[in-house]
């Protein structure tokens, strides 16, 4: 059996390299994913912290699994404002990233090792504003690259 997960495939008009930065610079997760500053080494077993804009509040928070520019990346998981957050058991979020024809990637997002379908639904709700939020984003870089 598997564990219930959150699966998402798109192709965006990039490239991989631009798409990587804006999946792990967090000078540009914070212009599509509602302000999240996004901050790690991106080594291996490294932290990632998630910060609310310039504030110096966590929150969400995870450890690096995979780094492989400009392909695969996964890190775990876990909103740390919930209440009893630190009880709650890391879930798993994997970004890769495809090259396809026509200066497009295929973007899949799988986030995985959740409870149920409730936190899939629930999931699903969250990520899909910023996936939405993020078409945009690369669309607008993809436009602004070819026009100026």
């Amino acid at each position: 059996m598997t564990d219930p997960a959150f699966v998402h495939e798109m192709d965006l008009p990039t490239t991989p390299e631009r798409l990587w930065r804006a999946l792990t610079d967090g000078r540009v997760t914070r212009r599509y994913w509602f302000d999240r500053r996004i901050e790690s080494s991106w080594s291996p077993g490294a932290p990632v912290r998630f910060h609310d804009g310039d504030a110096d509040t966590v929150t969400d928070t995870g450890v690096v699994l995979t780094y492989d520019p400009p392909r695969e990346l996964s890190y775990t998981f876990r909103h740390e404002l919930a209440e009893g957050a630190a009880d709650q058991p890391f879930t798993r979020v994997t970004f890769t990233l495809t090259p396809r024809p026509g200066d497009r990637v295929r973007l899949r997002l799988v986030h995985d090792r959740l409870s149920g379908p409730e936190e899939v639904e629930g999931w699903r709700k969250g990520w899909t504003p910023i996936l939405d939020n993020l078409r945009e984003f690369v669309a607008g870089d993809a436009r602004a690259t070819t026009t100026g």
